[in-house]
């Protein structure tokens, strides 16, 4: 199976061909017809679910697992999408075990919860594969509604807005629509170019139409939408990356971990993507996990990820921190990178421990490095834009920024996680909130 994955340096092709299929296959194959009427059998069907509490989109989930079990699979698709529009991309890629399974009263009782993710899954993919919309439009409003970020946000707001009658217009700087779904998500958790698939099925509701290779700059001034539009809504997420910091950190080799994530989204080939031999990745979140793994799985030899806290204080899910462990990733904690070696290319990273409060604990760490990935948190990019709050745009309750007529959710706004449930719930609210104020000026 492996070719090259003792050669040194960054390089493409270290698998055998037919390898690749395989290590990124899906990482959770779907339930079959039986499998599904099984795993909702064991929902015991609450009254007050605590499950509908812990999921950011408060969809009705005893509702959609007795109707999966009652044999009305489209119906259940239905109950999850009139709250959340892209349930199939979160049953794929929410971190279920945090959330809504974590409060199933299975898991209090048993430890084992009803498999709440796979039979979101389930549902939708078989109403999604049918090519049909649930929803339909109401009658246009005649208003007229920019949304900046084709995103879990942006998506969610526009799909929200055109159901409501208006006519919406969606901006992204991106080649494609889609957002993080499209660019920053890990291969095996949606493969066989399912997002694409659900925003395609996603504009079927009409009245949305999107233009890519825009941003927010020179020749997209939010001065110039909110002159234009009735309203604006602002979800395009975080395009910068915070740098490291460190001496060397602009040496051949450091790179960030949001474009390999990308690069591997986009390519036709796995084995045409370059990694390394010896990868670290700095961070301890989705996308530090995500971009650890797939290394990995790329081929190098020895994959190190590290973070500047304790695994508990990790963003990345217990899940995804044992499925990198499960891959041959080695995690380290309480380490801060102090500085990148080499002539010229990255040879080796240093790395200082340091202790919970941050301080210094004396001891040093140098690793072996031809690739290293920056995960460290992004940044707020655009032009013009509302109050800033933390680095992020400052929302009220409602959504609302500082200018009038301007809305914003998802990760660029205060409030959002980085999930994508999250951004979808706020970009459905937002949508609600602009409607009101839409039709309180009609």
């Amino acid at each position: 199976m492996v070719d090259k994955v003792f050669e040194a340096g960054v390089v493409a092709g270290r698998l055998a061909p037919e390898a690749y299929a395989e290590l990124f296959s899906d990482l959770h194959p779907p339930l079959g017809a039986h499998e599904a009427l099984v795993a909702a059998d064991r929902c015991y069907f609450c009254h007050d679910a605590p499950c509908i509490t812990a999921c950011p989109t408060d969809i009705d989930i005893p509702l959609f697992i007795r109707q999966i079990a009652t044999g009305t699979p489209d119906a259940a698709a239905k109950t999850i999408l009139s709250q959340n529009i892209m349930g199939g991309m979160c049953a794929r890629v929410c971190p279920t075990e945090q959330l809504c399974e974590q409060a199933c009263v299975r898991e209090e009782a048993e430890g084992k919860p009803v498999l709440i993710g796979q039979l979101q899954r389930y549902a939708t993919d078989h109403l999604q594969e049918q090519g049909v919309h649930p929803f339909v439009r109401a009658e246009p409003t005649g208003k007229r509604v920019a949304v900046v970020g084709a995103g879990p946000a942006g998506l969610s707001a526009a799909h929200r807005l055109a159901m409501l009658g208006h006519d919406v217009k969606v901006y992204d700087a991106q080649p494609k629509a889609g957002g993080l779904n499209e660019y920053g998500i890990a291969a095996y958790k949606t493969p066989d170019g399912f997002a694409q698939g659900e925003v395609d099925w996603l504009l079927k509701i009409g009245g949305i139409t999107v233009e890519t290779g825009r941003a927010l700059g020179p020749d997209l001034s939010l001065e110039g939408l909110r002159a234009e539009f009735d309203a604006v809504f602002l979800g395009m997420g975080l395009g910068g990356v915070n740098d490291l910091g460190v001496e060397g950190a602009d040496k051949d080799g450091v790179l960030d971990a949001v474009d390999f994530i990308a690069d591997l989204r986009q390519a036709g080939d796995m084995g045409s993507v370059p990694v390394g031999r010896d990868v670290v990745v700095i961070g301890g979140g989705m996308t530090a996990v995500d971009a650890a793994v797939q290394s990995k799985l790329l081929g190098a030899l020895n994959v190190t990820l590290v973070y500047r806290r304790g695994r508990e204080r990790m963003n990345a899910s217990v899940f995804e921190q044992d499925l990198a462990a499960s891959k041959g990733v080695r995690i380290v904690t309480h380490a801060v990178p102090k500085a990148v070696i080499g002539n010229g290319a990255v040879r080796e990273i240093e790395f200082e421990y340091v202790g919970d409060d941050m301080a210094p604990t004396g001891q040093t760490l140098r690793l072996t490095a031809d690739q290293v990935f920056r995960a460290i948190g992004q940044t707020l990019e655009g032009e013009g834009l509302p109050d800033l709050a933390g680095g992020r745009i400052a929302v009220d309750a409602q959504g609302r920024t500082s200018l009038d007529r301007v809305w914003a959710g998802g990760d660029c706004a205060t409030g959002g996680d980085d999930l994508t449930v999250t951004a979808v719930a706020e970009g459905r609210d937002a949508a609600m909130h602009i409607h009101a104020a839409l039709s309180a000026n009609a």
